[in-house]
Parts: C-alpha cells; sequence; structure tokens
C-alpha cells in the first residue's frame, strides 16, 4: 500500500510539472498568427496590438497578459482535443479582453468585440457565431455544450488546478482586483463562486485537463475556503 501511494504521489508530481510557462512575446503572437492563417484570412489592421494593450491595463492582476499566455501555452499543447483549434485560439485571445471587476457584461462586451473583428475581416457570420459563443461559454454559467466550449472553459479554469504556489498567486491577484471592495463582502462572494466550483461532481472535461488538474485543483479550492473561513 506504501508503495502504491507513493507510485501515485510520483504520478500527480509528475503531471503538475507538466504546467506550462505562459507563453510571451514571439511565441504568444505565434498563436494569434496561426489561428488567422488557419481561417484563412488577415486579422484586421492593429487588432492584435490592441488586444495586447487592454490585455495589459494596469488595473488587472490576474485577468493579463500572464493569464492569456498560460491560456495559449495549453492551447499550444491541447489543440487536437478541439474541433476547431483556431476559433478556440481566438476566443482565448478575447476571452477577457475586456475586464472590469466592476462590470457583470465583460463577457459579453469581449463576444461581440470578437464577433465584430471576425466579421470586419469577411469571415462567415457562422464562424463569427462561434467564437462569441465560446468566449460567452466563459461565464461559466451554464452547461458546457461542444468539445471546443468544453476545452476552452477548461483552459480558462486551468488554474484552478495549478501548482500551489501558483494558485496562491491567483488568489491574491484576485483579491487585489476587488481591493475597493470591503472585506466581508468580498470574503463572502468569493467563498460562494469557489464553493461552488467545488461542489461540481467535476471540473473539467477532456481528458488532458482531468489528468493534469482535477485533483490538484481540489486540493487548491479546500486550501482557499480554508484561508476565507479564517
Amino acid at each position: 500500500m506504501t508503495f502504491n501511494l507513493h507510485a501515485r504521489e510520483a504520478e500527480h508530481a509528475e503531471h503538475l510539472a507538466g504546467y506550462p510557462a505562459p507563453l510571451q512575446g514571439v511565441a504568444l503572437a505565434q498563436t494569434w498568427d496561426q489561428a488567422w492563417r488557419a481561417l484563412g484570412r488577415s486579422a484586421p489592421a492593429n487588432l492584435c496590438e490592441q488586444l495586447l494593450q487592454a490585455w495589459s491595463e494596469p488595473h488587472r492582476h490576474y485577468h493579463d497578459l500572464r493569464h492569456l499566455g498560460e491560456c495559449l501555452a495549453l492551447w499550444e499543447r491541447w489543440k487536437d482535443e478541439a474541433e476547431r483549434p483556431a476559433e478556440v485560439a481566438i476566443a482565448l485571445w478575447f476571452h477577457d479582453a475586456i475586464y472590469d471587476p466592476k462590470s457583470d457584461d465583460n463577457e459579453i462586451n469581449s463576444a461581440a468585440w470578437a464577433a465584430r473583428s471576425l466579421a470586419a475581416a469577411n469571415l462567415s457570420s457562422e464562424v463569427a457565431q462561434r467564437v462569441y459563443d465560446l468566449v460567452m461559454a466563459t461565464r461559466h454559467d451554464a452547461a458546457v455544450q461542444g468539445r471546443d466550449a468544453q476545452l476552452l472553459v477548461d483552459i480558462d479554469l486551468s488554474i484552478l488546478g495549478s501548482p500551489a504556489e501558483r494558485f496562491e498567486e491567483y488568489d491574491h491577484d484576485v483579491s487585489s482586483e476587488y481591493a475597493k471592495a470591503s472585506g466581508f463582502l468580498y470574503c463572502s462572494k468569493r467563498a460562494q463562486v469557489l464553493q461552488g466550483l467545488n461542489d461540481r461532481p467535476q471540473l473539467y472535461h477532456c481528458a488532458p485537463a482531468l489528468a493534469l488538474l482535477e485533483a490538484q485543483a481540489r486540493v487548491n479550492l479546500d486550501a482557499a475556503l480554508t484561508r476565507l473561513a479564517q
């Protein structure tokens, strides 16, 4: 039994060692170029720069370029899970492009920006609608339908199953984005969100996300909920 326990711990450690470093610079830009080539169109002029500027806004602490880079690093690894990997990549680039901690309209505004941009590049309304729907799936308020949406939300929630040190940074960064909220109100709402996630029978959908992230996500969520209760 001891051997089996140690073997499981070693296997789990190996999975966590695979949590990727965020893509940056040229490597990040290549995912943008690759996606547009796959779609058979050129991106609207200066759109990538506009997105990078949006993701770099000073009020962002978690929903920033590091989050984008981590998401696209996992997309690079898992894109074969997707039916339309280029559309998933574009949706990831847009999914938190508009982010105001005080607003409930971030996803719909980001999705609308994505759809307008795809239409401006003369892509079909069907493509624009699919990407719009993918971005809207990151509201995480409904059952996720379809392989591409499942992959995208798994990637967006991958931080929950990151190594403990990275998760604690994320937890602190989220609190920084809500620094103006009262401590009691923030802790209450944050605990509600995290408990809702932890109550799900399964956090992730795709096989590689389950293998890499599910077990550690439970450890991280339990630890965060304990901290909030203190």
